[in-house]
């Protein structure tokens, strides 16, 4: 696995749980996994062993690297120390807010410092597993080598393709192939994504509806017309979830728990989240939230805080209670502190908490989910899980995971609108309090004991992975 960020050591987002959470499911079915990643400045560095030294060509001249490395769940993580890492605040900027400019030939460095590895450590790879636009350039270096070694590419989101200037394609120091860029003749791009997709022997990505969806121009983000040509050689698998940290029966932010056979605390929490956010103590009244990043891509700007405003036309309506948690955008952030001030049925926190992610899954009985594009997604598997119905657009994992049950009154578990307009998503919303407010407490109790069985383990993605790889190293 190559990765630029990997729990439990490193993390800004989603790609490092896939990567600590599937490299450690992977490494349960006797596969040998080692995680190759930059040792970063911040990374506790107890229990970490000296590896390697050795040095490759870059910059038109010898880069001299180290290694260490630390078994963590039977999963060897290599950490690759140069300056360009140990000597940095963050991953990819000090703040997620300021990128290096020199992030290209930050991460061009770490893609051509694997090979050179493999051979100063003696480890025969079959597979190199690499992981978004940071590791894209591996699967060229790869061909350059004529070493028989396979390269599977995973595409976590098609929107961030690593682009910077011809130049930083020079510093590499590799043959410039018109593969690697993208763009007209007189301004055309490195694009190391591009490079993944167009030189690795299969390409993944975290749906099978996302796999299908940027093959086409509306979602392909410029490359629809490559992953198109590819589309043999390209499968979506879905992620997992961590059935540790997410448990409802055992959440350690909340007690007592709940389960599929007991959902009574379940409604003991949501008194107690209702009172600690300020909302009407009415527990009959569903209590629908949202924990997201406050973005474009999830729903904000036209959709639920145009004009008219959505958000507030549903609030208006004082059938539900909302709990709105992120950070972001600042207009976005400020719209919903302003709307909060004015409805009692509004509760905003502009803050990311672990803490408070849980407490709010596990009491809210809806969770609103109006993302434009979502390869995967997260929260609605852990809404499901914790007995919260889901309320969302229907693409790409979102699809995947949520049946709809107006569609499926056996099998529904959840409630989906097609068209990104704010129309369809107001429907959903009230077809979802109407359900609340109409069904019998069996029929509610059924459609949240359906979600909360089924089966996001990593194991069933890890055992989907194990295939892939096998049939790729035949």
């Amino acid at each position: 696995m190559v990765s630029s960020e990997t729990v439990p050591f490193s993390k800004s987002g989603g790609l490092a749980d896939v990567i600590g959470a599937l490299s450690f499911a992977l490494a349960k079915t006797g596969t040998n996994v080692k995680v190759f990643m930059p040792m970063y400045s911040f990374i506790d560095r107890k229990g970490f062993k000296k590896g390697v030294c050795y040095d490759f060509e870059m910059l038109g001249g010898r880069v001299s690297v180290s290694t260490c490395s630390k078994m963590v769940q039977g999963v060897e993580f290599i950490g690759l120390e140069h300056p360009y890492f140990t000597e940095r605040k963050g991953i990819y900027g000090d703040t997620s807010f300021s990128p290096y400019p020199d992030n290209a030939e930050r991460f061009s460095l770490f893609s051509l410092a694997v090979l050179p590895y493999l051979e100063a450590s003696g480890f025969k790879a079959d597979i190199i597993h690499c992981h978004d636009w940071t590791t894209g350039l591996i699967p060229y270096i790869v061909k350059l080598s004529d070493r028989k070694i396979k390269t599977i590419y995973t595409i976590h989101n098609l929107a961030y393709q690593g682009e910077s200037s011809r130049y930083d394609a020079i510093l590499s120091g590799l043959p410039l192939s018109e593969d690697l860029f993208s763009g007209s003749v007189l301004s055309s791009r490195l694009n190391m994504m591009k490079a993944g997709i167009t030189y690795a022997d299969k390409i993944t990505t975290v749906s099978p509806s996302y796999a299908e969806e940027i093959t086409e121009k509306e979602q392909g983000c410029g490359l629809d017309w490559l992953l198109k040509k590819r589309k043999d050689d390209l499968v979506g698998i879905i992620n997992g979830i961590d059935y540790k940290e997410w448990n409802p029966e055992k959440d350690s932010y909340f007690s007592p728990g709940f389960s599929a056979k007991n959902l009574k605390n379940k409604r003991q929490l949501k008194n107690e989240v209702l009172k600690e956010f300020s909302l009407k103590e009415e527990p009959d009244l569903p209590l629908i939230s949202m924990i997201s990043r406050l973005a474009e891509q999830k729903g904000f700007s036209d959709l639920l805080m145009g004009t008219p405003c959505l958000l507030e036309s549903m609030l208006l309506k004082g059938n539900s209670n909302f709990i709105i948690i992120g950070t972001g955008d600042k207009r976005f952030e400020e719209k919903l502190k302003e709307l909060d001030n004015r409805y009692d049925n509004l509760s905003v926190r502009i803050v990311f908490s672990n803490e408070v992610a849980h407490r709010v899954e596990g009491a809210s009985d809806f969770f609103l989910m109006p993302s434009r594009y979502e390869p995967c997604g997260l929260n609605q598997m852990y809404s499901l899980h914790y007995g919260t119905l889901p309320i969302a657009h229907r693409t790409g994992g979102l699809k995947d995971t949520i049946r709809d049950l107006d569609e499926d009154k056996e099998e529904g578990q959840g409630f989906l609108f097609s068209r990104m307009v704010p129309e369809e998503i107001e429907k959903a919303v009230d077809r979802a309090v109407r359900f609340y407010n109409n069904a019998s407490k069996d029929e509610i109790e059924e459609a949240r004991k359906r979600g909360m069985r089924d089966d996001f383990t990593w194991v069933k993605s890890a055992s989907s992975y194990n295939e892939l790889y096998n049939s790729v190293a035949r």
